[in-house]
């Protein structure tokens, strides 16, 4: 029988779904919106807003920036500065569907040029701003890029020596970094051209199908792939914000993630404004108890961070006593890599209440299976499907068919059935490597799961790192989540290592806590501990300490990276890993 949490903390007011079973049976994409030929999403996000005196000078977006300033920007202000930037681009000579980049912090040029590129109707591409040079040129190069947008200092640091390797960018437009520092050549300078562009802008509908995004995800051995995404995309941007995270228009909402991964655009940016709440933008990296703070002073209700985040935070000297005393917040949710079930229990010591998992991928476009605010949690379990998400796990035939796995907890391919609107509509100029994303009428995520006798859906691995041992599939997620309910360990991530008599052993590697000092003692304890657990077959063989673990920005841990490192191969494309913003 598996754990089970009844909804706990603060519940100010009745949550979306008050009904999962109800809601989704009666849910249909056609009811949420009746004429979907023609839409942008800049107008749904934004300019909507400004049609009704009531929310038009709402606070939209407030950001708080590292020197610890607040800049409001109203639903109105929003609009009249995307329209300057949209304007900037027509006059540019942009085209339709033409890509503009996006290298910048989480400051309010990044907004304004999200939804300004929107309008114009051109395709817009965000960048980790931790990125080097290489990754960068790699995905300028696929995307055809034609317009850069960054700031001072990381153009000079990231750019401006792979600007000639570039040959469809056309213009870089330069954020000053608080006062110019620097003369480039061949630049524009964002504040000349803000200065000068018109605030009346004629936004033209596109159609549902036009492309809006471009997402780049990073590969095992070969370069990143382009997953595009279309306006279209925006009606699971405001049903999912609603549903699954719970908000409401007069709410106060927090993304920590950075908009170069897709939950930093999708989640970030877009779902909190289409849905009309003020939305939070904080330009400082974490800080466990500048985090806490904020949630505080900011009283923010909907709080959806990543995996890593909160380990962080288990691990941090944080200054108030348990439970944390956050009055307005209400919902938490965490999303990036499966949350770890001590790391649930965690959110209800810490913070009275649970940490809401979901699960959804770049190439999903939004979240696709999750745990709702009045839904009972089973702590590790991704939850259920959104209401019209059809979701299955299935099993190939040897004619190279699947079908569907009926039988509770049997593990499986994660599907699910095509017909969601944010559905990626290609990967950039690799035909076949998106087909090879479906059977017939499903989408295959490339992640092993189960779905349990109530319809939960728990993960299991990602179909490349499940490990084959004496002839048992054993699925990373369920090891490691043993090995984080010792009290010494802070985190942890496995592998699998060929062995000639198994086919592969499972190593562990583990981050003890701060106060922990590694010891034989320690680790015979702690492999003794997830032995007595997993039993002697689940359980690793073998056990490193290590500082730290290869984290991706999106709360990740990569697993090929440890494994290739261990086995000494090639290590693939590394520029989404956290730790590439310390270099």
């Amino acid at each position: 029988m598996k754990e089970v949490i009844t909804k706990t903390g603060n519940y100010h007011k009745s949550p979306n779904i008050s009904d999962y079973d109800e809601t989704y049976g009666k849910f249909h994409w056609d009811d949420l919106q009746t004429d979907i030929r023609k839409i942008n999403i800049a107008y749904e996000a934004v300019d909507r807003h400004c049609n009704d005196p009531a929310t038009k000078d709402k606070t939209a977006v407030r950001f708080i920036r590292k020197t610890g300033n607040v800049e409001d920007y109203s639903y109105e202000e929003l609009r009249l500065a995307t329209n300057r930037f949209a304007n900037v681009l027509k006059s540019l000579g942009i085209k339709k569907a033409e890509a503009v980049f996006c290298l910048l912090p989480r400051i309010p040029e990044l907004f304004q040029t999200i939804f300004g590129t929107l309008k114009n109707q051109n395709v817009f591409s965000p960048l980790f701003s931790a990125f080097g040079p290489e990754p960068i040129l790699q995905r300028m190069l696929r995307g055809n890029a034609k317009v850069m947008v960054t700031t001072e200092s990381l153009y000079k640091k990231k750019i401006m020596q792979i600007r000639g390797d570039a040959p469809t960018l056309e213009h870089v437009i330069l954020v000053a970094d608080r006062g110019r520092k620097h003369e480039f050549e061949n630049v524009l300078w964002w504040d000349d051209l803000m200065q000068t562009a018109s605030e009346d802008f004629s936004l033209e509908m596109t159609d549902a199908e036009d492309l809006a995004l471009m997402h780049f995800t990073s590969g095992t051995t070969g370069k990143p792939k382009g997953a595009l995404h279309v306006h279209k995309a925006v009606m699971m941007h405001e049903m999912t914000g609603k549903f699954a995270l719970d908000i409401h228009a007069d709410d106060v909402f927090w993304c920590t993630a950075d908009a170069g991964w897709v939950t930093g655009t999708s989640y970030g940016i877009i779902s909190p404004l289409v849905n009309g709440a003020t939305n939070l933008c904080v330009e400082a990296e974490f800080n466990a108890n500048e985090w806490i703070n904020i949630l505080r002073e900011q009283k923010v209700n909907i709080w959806y961070t990543a995996p890593t985040a909160i380990r962080m935070l288990m691990r941090a000297d944080l200054q108030d006593t348990f439970p944390i005393q956050l009055e307005d917040l209400r919902f938490i949710a965490s999303v990036g890599e499966p949350l770890f079930p001590e790391a649930v229990r965690w959110g209800i010591k810490a913070f009275n209440m649970p940490i809401h998992d979901n699960w959804w991928q770049t190439e999903t476009g939004g979240i696709m299976i999750s745990n709702y605010a009045a839904m009972d949690i089973k702590p590790g379990s991704m939850g259920k499907p959104l209401p019209g998400v059809q979701a299955f796990i299935l099993k190939e035939n040897e004619d190279g068919t699947v079908s569907e796995i009926t039988k509770p907890n049997v593990e499986g391919m994660l599907s699910i059935k095509k017909g969601w609107p944010s559905m990626f509509r290609g990967y950039l100029n690799q035909p076949e490597k998106y087909e090879s994303c479906f059977k017939g009428e499903y989408y295959l995520s490339g992640d092993l799961a189960k779905k349990d006798e109530d319809g939960y859906f728990w993960f299991v691995g990602r179909s490349d790192d499940v490990i084959k041992t004496s002839g048992h599939l054993i699925g990373p997620f369920e090891v490691e989540s043993a090995f984080m309910e010792h009290p010494a360990i802070a985190d942890a991530a496995v592998i699998g290592k060929p062995d000639e008599i198994t086919g592969n052993i499972i190593k562990a590697f583990v981050v003890l806590k701060k106060n922990i000092t590694q010891s034989e003692q320690v680790r015979n304890d702690i492999m003794g501990f997830v032995r007595k657990k997993l039993g002697a077959v689940v359980a690793p063989k073998e056990m490193d300490f290590v500082n730290e673990l290869p984290n991706t920005r999106s709360g990740k841990v990569m697993r090929r990276l440890l494994k290739a490192r261990e086995l000494g191969l090639p290590e693939g494309d590394t520029s989404t890993l956290l730790t590439q913003e310390k270099s």
